[in-house]
């Protein structure tokens, strides 16, 4: 049985100060591990995206702290540690400091969402003079 961990993940990132980030395609699905060291609206994220929102089914569990979303239609959707989730495409995620999750993700759905995501974080770490650490990689 295949499985991912942090030493092993095949994608490891980082943006200081913001979030940390493991990351693996195990068969159809790309697993994340994820801690987020601020308060944050990604929504910014997915500018270019249809709507401007993630198109992403995702399924998870909040390790530590807590994780949101907000709806299309402006609903917030918080989940806790200890919570399980499923979320629907038409959002935006909401990440709090000190918190951890892992999410799965269908990965098609995942490489599309990264297509939009990566180039805003980019130029929002060149906008917040953030300088990216030699262990930005991906597989």
């Amino acid at each position: 049985m295949p499985k991912v961990s942090r030493a092993a993940a095949a994608s490891h990132q980082v943006v200081p100060g913001y979030v940390e980030t493991y990351e693996q395609e195990i068969g159809e699905w790309t697993v994340s591990m994820e801690s987020n060291f601020t308060d944050m609206d990604l929504a910014p994220f997915f500018k270019g995206a249809p709507n401007d929102q993630c198109q992403a089914n995702h399924m998870g569990y909040v390790l530590k702290g807590k994780f949101g979303v907000r709806t299309a239609e402006g609903v917030e959707e918080i989940f806790e540690a200890g919570d399980a989730f499923i979320i629907e495409p038409g959002h935006t995620p909401l990440v709090f400091a000190n918190s951890e999750y892992v999410a799965f993700t269908p990965t098609e759905e995942a490489k599309q969402e990264a297509a939009v995501i990566m180039p805003n974080m980019m130029m929002f770490a060149e906008e917040h003079g953030i300088e990216l650490p030699g262990t930005w990689t991906s597989a």
